[in-house]
């Protein structure tokens, strides 16, 4: 970082005059050059150093310690939020109405007393605006001790200050650094944020379940089967996310041998897996999957930093313990609000609302992004995955509180399948998902209901299988070794009818013509008419051709014959 002599504005006399008056130097040289260097030489003094910094005010000191925790510098716009903003003004204005005086933030106690200062260095976006305090008054602040004196205090201080925040504190200036990758390693802390539930939050709960693994089983017969994205309880296009994740799809493709290993493997076995590949993720991103927002440009976040760090502060709530939703987002706003933003950038990222088309951008817009990604975090994949479980304060109300579970109830699949003669196959919840995966592939697939999975065995879902390689007696012996007891024989005499001679009867709605006399329809076969006349069914009756009726019934008029319609009867 620049030093104080590359720092001081060496054509600003009036500036460099109100840092010495703040320290209680007499500068000598009226030449602002030789001044800047001259006064760089002063500041540096150890004895002066803690003189200056013992008498700055609380807000100016906890500022001073926050940038020589970081290593002396934050970028300006995490800086300013948290200290104030330094007025921009002239050299006449400045004189005139003498800030150094009157501060209006901490940010502008250290501005005059040249502890802070602002440049340009290059980031991981390129070049970014940081505060910084001077390289050798820097080094003097760490070789004399002056910062680590009271540290204990002032952080204790700061975290009384965010202990319970007011509603007129919700929009106020955030006190600490957010984004993990600003700060040394993970939060490490043994008070979680936040405060137990309510009665009131938790009055109605919703336990974990691992419902995910059968929406999962839906989705990749279905796509398997060239189906559009089936309507599960989870979200498909999230589904998709979580099973790429995991490698079972790849480009929106089931991947035939880990499809088969993780619908075959123990339920808990399968939930372990999604739950290992969504924590270690870089492409599985929440935020771009938050309900009412849309996600426009070439901007990048870090999904897996950002989830690393939301699980870390989840870590110390109380096993078994009920916590308020609203309470744990509010204490992370305060103390972490820049947890997924880089150098807390609020206006490089185009987030729309979809309601209105209205860009959200900066930190006033952080309750309907950042704020909402929590909820989303912990209401959405924690509980999808059987992390949490939620309640609410009644019926159909929005999530208030979460408990973070274990592991969830290990559920077996012994469920057995129930075939009618008719053909329809209804598969509970709890059935092998390896078998409800084959027997949906043979299909027409109908409305679940009560937990049950419900399947038509049909000419046309039959075909559709046999152009997948899959055969009738596939279907015979997974019904057999499924369904909770003998097959119907009507249903399994139909079956292998079916694999030996296919389609044997058909039911069709068709439009005939029945004519009186065997004459009048023998005359309108040889007409212009007959082109329109299909399959002969009798003496008097043929079938007309679909579309055809009103030409029939024309060529009919054209011979002196008035038709009547069945419409007309």
């Amino acid at each position: 970082m620049p030093s104080l002599a590359q720092t001081l504005p060496s054509n600003d006399l009036g500036f460099l005059r109100i840092v010495a008056s703040l320290w209680g130097i007499e500068l000598i040289s009226s030449d602002a050059a030789e001044a800047a260097v001259e006064l760089s030489e002063s500041l540096c003094d150890a004895e002066l150093l803690d003189e200056v910094v013992s008498t700055l005010p609380q807000d100016g000191r906890a500022a001073l310690e926050a940038l020589a925790a970081e290593n002396g510098r934050l970028p300006w716009v995490v800086f300013a939020r948290r200290f104030g903003d330094v007025r921009e003004m002239g050299a006449g204005k400045r004189d005139r109405e003498k800030p150094h005086l009157h501060p209006t933030s901490a940010a502008e106690v250290l501005w005059y007393r040249a502890l802070v200062a602002k440049a340009f260095f290059d980031g991981d976006k390129g070049p970014q605006e940081f505060a910084f305090v001077p390289e050798d008054l820097l080094m003097a602040l760490d070789f004399s001790g002056i910062m680590t004196a009271t540290e204990t205090e002032v952080v204790e201080q700061a975290s009384d200050d965010i202990e319970e925040p007011t509603e007129s504190e919700e929009n106020t200036p955030a006190r600490e650094q957010a984004h993990p990758s600003a700060l040394p390693g993970s939060p490490k802390t043994d008070q979680p944020l936040g405060r137990p539930a309510s009665p009131a939050e938790k009055a109605i709960t919703l336990p974990a379940s691992d419902r995910i693994l059968d929406d999962a089983c839906t989705l990749l017969a279905a796509l398997r089967m060239g189906l559009a994205l089936p309507e599960t309880q989870i979200p498909a296009s999230v589904l998709l996310e979580f099973l790429s994740a995991a490698k079972i799809i790849v480009e929106g493709a089931p991947q035939p041998e880990p499809a088969k290993n993780f619908l075959e493997a123990p339920r808990p076995k399968a939930l372990e897996i999604l739950v290992g590949a969504w924590q270690d993720s870089s492409r599985f991103d929440e935020l771009r999957q938050l309900p009412g927002l849309a996600c426009e440009g070439e901007w990048k976040n870090e999904p897996l930093v950002t989830r690393e760090f939301l699980l870390n502060l989840l870590e110390p709530i109380p096993e078994g313990q009920w916590w308020s939703l609203s309470a744990f987002v509010r204490d992370l706003k305060a103390k972490y609000p820049d947890y997924q933003r880089p150098a807390g950038d609020y206006d490089s990222w185009f987030i729309k609302r979809k309601a209105d088309g209205v860009f959200l951008r900066g930190f006033a817009s952080w309750e309907e992004v950042d704020g909402a990604l929590i909820k989303y975090f912990i209401n959405g994949p924690l509980f999808w995955l059987g992390l949490v479980e939620l309640a609410s304060p009644k019926e159909d109300a929005a999530p208030t509180a979460f408990r973070p579970v274990q592991k969830v109830t290990n559920s077996i699949e012994t469920g057995r399948l129930n075939v009618s003669s008719q053909g329809k196959i209804s598969v509970p919840r709890l059935a092998p998902r390896a078998a409800r995966y084959q027997v949906a592939r043979f299909c027409e697939w109908e409305t679940e209901k009560d937990d049950q999975y419900r399947y038509r065995v049909t000419p046309g879902s039959l075909k559709r299988a046999r152009e997948q390689g899959l055969k009738a007696e596939h279907l015979l012996v997974i019904l057999r070794k499924h369904a909770s007891g003998p097959l119907p024989p009507p249903f399994a005499k139909a079956l292998q009818r079916w694999e030996v001679n296919g389609t044997e009867a058909r039911v069709e709605t068709l439009t005939v013509l029945k004519a009186g006399k065997p004459e009048i329809l023998e005359e309108l076969r040889k007409s212009k008419a007959a082109r329109f006349l299909g399959e002969i069914i009798g003496p008097t009756t043929v079938v007309i051709r679909d579309g055809a009726t009103s030409k029939v019934m024309a060529a009919l008029a054209e011979m002196g014959l008035l038709a009547e319609g069945a419409e007309n009867e």
